[in-house]
C-alpha cells in the first residue's frame, strides 16, 4: 500500500493537545515514470503526497473528498486508533468505502512516541499512488540525539535536518488492469516495472530521461541527518543502502530501539526504520539503492534497483557518482543480522511491557493454496489462507456489524491453531484446498495474547510481512524449520523484544509476538505483500469492551460511509407508521414498539413525523413503486412491498436499502438517485 505519512511531534505531558485540520482531495493526475505516461490516483494532485505534522496528544481531522471514480479509503497505517476504530480506514472492515462524490472526516488522536506512516488504500484493489513522507521533530528528552548539540561525544551529534526516503514500486500499466488479469488468469500478477524512491527510480537503461528521474538528498558535511525510510512497495522486502556510509538504527514502526550501525537495512512493506546518517565523507556524490530481498526461488519479484543520490552541497554536480553493489536478493544471512540487530529501549521512561502470562496462545499458518476456479485460464486459482482459512471480505463492515450486533454478516468461530497439523515447512498435504469464511477471533477486553505466525512450504515457502491494526505487539522470538511449542519458548526474548506493528515472517520459518488487547474493536490482521491479501490471506480479532469509561468503542461518527442509505420500517399497526433513514447505522428493535418512542441506538431521529402520517405509508409505497417501476424496470405493488418490510423488521435484518437524501418519509420527500435503488425480495 502506498500513502500519506503522518509526522508525530512530541509534546509535554501537561500539554492537552490541539487540534488540526486537513484536507485531502483524492483526485487523478497523469504522471510520467520510465518514459511512459499514465494516470495515477493521487492525493491533493501530488506525488508524492502531502506530509501531516502532529504532536502526541493531538487531535487530526483529515476531510477525504472523492473526486475519482473508484471507491477508495485511508487507512493510517501506524496510528494506534486507541477506541477510534471508526478512523482506522480498511474497507469493509472498519468502514465502507468513499464512494465517488462522497466526503469523510477521519478523526483521531496521534498516541505516537514519533513518527507513524500512514496507508492510502482503496476498496478494491487499486492502489492510491499518492505517497508522502513523514516528518518529526525529537526534543532533548528523547532517547535519538538532540537537535543542533555540538558533536560531544558518541552519543550525541549536530543533527541539522529530518528527511524522508520512501521505496515503492511503478508499473507502467495500469494497476487495476494488473490485478484484474491475475485474477482471470488466477495466477500471480505481473511484476512491477521499477522500484522507486521518493516517487523516482532513478537512471534506468533504455529511457532517454532517466538520468534525470532521480531523488538527489543534499547534505552539509559534518552534519547528522535523521531519515526516514518507509517501505511502501506493494509486494517486494527491500534492501536499503548508502554508499560510503554507515547508518545507526534508533527507531521502528514509531517505537525507539537500541542504537546499532549498520550498512544494510532491510525494511518490509508497511516498515518504518529511522537512522541517523552522518555526512562524514569527502564531497561528492553517493549512490542510495533500494533493491529487494526475496529467499524462495520459486517468487518472482522485481530485480531493479531504485536508486537515489545523496549529493554533498559543496560537491560539483556533474562529479562521478560514488556506487555501491546492491546485496544478493536471497542473502537471508544479511536479512537476519539486521532484524536480530533489533532491540527495545526497555528504559524506565519507554518500557517494554511485554505480557508475562498468556490468556490466549494463538498458530496461524500463512501460506498459500490452490482452489478450483472454472471462470479461471487454468481451471484453478492461488489462494492465501491463514490456519486454511481464505478470508473472504464482507459487503458490510465488520466493525458496524460488531457495534450493532447485525448478524449473517461474519462468524467468530476461526480457528486458533491449525485444524489438521502437518510438516508445516516441508511439501504439505496433497490436499491444497483452503475453505472460505468471513470467520474473526474473539478476544476479552484485557487479554494476553500469544500468537505465533507459521509459514508454511505449500507450494513454496516465502516471507510474510504480517501487519496487526490498532496495536503494536512484541516480537519475542523466531526461528527456522517449524515452532515446537515445547522448546521454542525457552528462546524467547522477554525483556527488550523489539516493538512493532509489522512484522516480517521468515521463509519456511515462524515468528512469535505478544500483545494485550486493550483497544475494543474490530482490527485486520493480514500479509503486507498485496497479492497475498488479495488471494485471502488475512483475518480480524473482534475485541470486546471492557468495564471501564474509556475501554470501550464509541458510537459511530455521522458521515461514516455508507453504500446506501437505509430506511427502517415499524409495524404498521403501532401508527404512526414511519421510515427512518439509518446512513450508515443498522438498526435493531424488538416489537411491538411502544408509540413514540426512540428506538435503541436512534440519535438521528429529527423530528416527530406529523400527525396521521400513518397514511403516509400508502403515499409513499406509490411514490416508491412508481419510480421503482420507471427506473428498474420492475413491478413491485404497494400492498407486496408493505408486507415485505414488516416481515422483513421481525426478522431483525435490513428491509430496504436506498440512495437517497430522505429522513422522514413525507410528501415534500423525493429520490435522488432512483437507479441505485435495490429491494431485497424474500427468499
Amino acid at each position: 500500500m502506498a500513502g500519506s505519512r503522518l509526522g508525530v511531534l512530541p509534546a509535554p505531558v501537561a500539554d492537552p493537545g490541539r487540534t488540526r485540520h486537513h484536507k485531502f482531495n483524492v483526485v487523478a493526475n497523469n504522471f510520467t515514470r520510465l518514459c511512459s505516461a499514465k494516470s495515477i490516483i493521487t492525493v491533493n494532485g501530488r506525488f508524492p503526497g502531502p506530509t501531516l505534522y502532529a504532536r502526541e496528544g493531538d487531535t487530526v481531522i483529515v476531510k477525504v473528498a472523492n473526486h475519482v471514480q473508484e471507491n477508495v479509503t485511508i487507512h493510517w497505517h501506524g496510528i494506534r486508533q486507541l477506541t477510534t476504530g471508526w478512523a482506522d480506514g480498511p474497507a469493509y472492515v472498519t468502514q465502507c468505502p468513499i464512494q465517488p462524490g462522497q466526503n469523510y472526516a477521519y478523526n483521531f488522536t496521534s498516541r505516537a512516541s514519533a513518527a507513524r506512516c500512514c496507508g492510502t488504500p482503496t476498496s478494491c484493489g487499486r492502489e492510491l499512488r499518492s505517497m508522502a513522507p513523514s516528518s518529526s521533530s525529537p526534543n532533548a528528552a528523547f532517547p535519538i540525539p538532540s537537535p543542533r548539540l555540538t558533536k560531544k561525544s558518541s552519543s550525541s551529534w549536530t543533527l541539522i535536518c529530518r528527511l524522508n526516503l520512501i521505496s515503492a514500486e511503478w508499473w507502467k500499466s495500469d494497476v487495476e488492469a494488473v490485478i484484474n488479469e491475475a485474477l482471470q488468469s488466477g495466477l500471480a500478477p505481473n511484476v512491477s516495472d521499477a522500484h522507486t524512491i521518493n516517487g523516482h527510480a532513478g537512471p534506468v537503461s533504455g529511457c532517454a530521461s532517466s538520468a534525470r528521474d532521480g531523488f538527489t538528498l543534499l547534505v552539509d558535511q559534518g552534519k547528522t541527518y535523521l531519515l526516514r525510510i518507509i517501505n511502501a512497495a506493494l509486494n517486494d522486502d527491500l534492501f536499503f543502502k548508502v554508499a560510503g556510509h554507515l547508518m545507526t538504527v534508533v527507531e521502528v514502526d514509531a517505537t525507539y530501539t537500541k542504537h546499532f550501525t549498520i550498512d544494510t537495512l532491510l525494511i518490509a512493506p508497511g516498515q518504518t526504520t529511522n537512522v541517523l546518517l552522518t555526512a562524514d565523507q569527502g564531497a561528492g556524490r553517493y549512490l542510495v539503492t533500494a533493491s529487494p530481498f526475496m529467499d524462495s526461488p520459486l517468487v518472482a519479484v522485481d530485480n531493479s534497483t531504485g536508486t537515489a543520490t545523496v549529493q554533498y552541497t559543496n560537491a560539483v554536480p556533474t562529479s562521478a557518482i560514488a556506487t555501491t553493489k546492491p546485496p544478493p536478493r536471497n542473502s537471508t544471512s544479511l536479512a537476519s543480522q539486521f532484524i536480530d540487530s533489533l532491540r527495545s529501549l526497555n528504559s524506565k521512561q519507554y518500557p517494554a511491557s511485554v505480557p508475562s502470562t498468556v490468556d490466549h496462545s494463538l498458530l496461524f499458518t500463512v501460506g498459500l493454496g490452490v482452489n478450483p476456479c472454472p471462470a479461471c485460464t487454468n481451471g484453478s486459482r492461488v489462494v492465501a489462507a491463514m490456519n486454511n482459512v481464505t478470508f473472504m471480505m464482507p459487503t458490510t463492515a465488520l466493525l458496524q456489524a460488531h457495534y450493532f450486533n447485525t448478524s449473517g454478516v461474519f462468524t467468530t468461530d476461526f480457528p486458533g491453531q491449525p485444524l489438521i497439523a502437518f510438516n508445516y515447512t516441508g511439501s504439505g498435504p496433497n490436499n491444497t484446498q483452503t475453505m472460505n469464511g468471513t470467520r474473526l477471533y474473539r478476544l476479552p477486553y484485557n487479554a494476553s495474547v500469544q500468537l505465533v505466525l507459521q509459514d508454511t512450504g505449500i507450494i513454496g515457502p516465502e516471507s510474510h510481512p504480517i501487519h496487526l491494526h490498532g496495536y503494536n505487539f512484541f516480537v519475542v522470538g523466531r526461528g527456522v524449520g517449524n515452532y515446537d511449542p515445547a522448546t521454542s519458548p525457552s528462546k524467547f526474548n522477554l525483556v527488550d523484544p523489539v516493538e512493532r506493528n509489522t512484522v516480517a515472517v521468515p521463509s519456511a520459518g515462524w515468528t512469535a509476538i505478544r500483545f494485550r488487547a486493550d483497544n475494543p474493536g474490530v482490527w485486520f490482521l493480514h500479509c503486507h505483500f498485496e497479492v497475498h491479501t488479495t488471494w485471502g490471506l488475512k483475518m480480524a480479532f473482534v475485541v470486546d469492551d471492557g468495564p471501564g469509561p474509556n475501554q470501550s468503542l464509541p458510537p459511530p461518527p455521522k458521515d461514516l460511509p455508507a453504500s446506501k442509505y437505509i430506511f427502517l420500517a415499524l409495524r404498521p399497526a403501532l401508527p404512526p407508521f414511519r421510515l427512518h433513514r439509518r446512513d450508515h447505522r443498522v438498526l435493531r428493535s424488538s416489537l411491538p414498539a411502544p408509540l413514540r418512542r426512540r428506538l435503541p441506538q436512534s440519535p438521528l431521529l429529527r423530528r416527530r413525523p406529523p400527525r396521521g402520517s400513518s397514511s403516509l405509508l400508502s403515499f409513499f409505497l406509490v411514490l416508491f413503486t412508481l419510480n421503482f417501476r420507471m427506473h428498474r424496470g420492475f413491478l413491485l405493488d404497494n400492498v407486496s412491498l408493505g408486507n415485505y418490510l414488516l416481515a422483513e423488521l421481525k426478522k431483525n435484518i435490513l428491509p430496504v436499502e436506498v440512495d437517497g437524501p430522505c429522513g422522514w418519509i413525507s410528501a415534500s420527500c423525493c429520490f435522488q438517485y432512483h437507479e441505485n435503488i435495490l429491494i431485497y425480495t424474500p427468499a
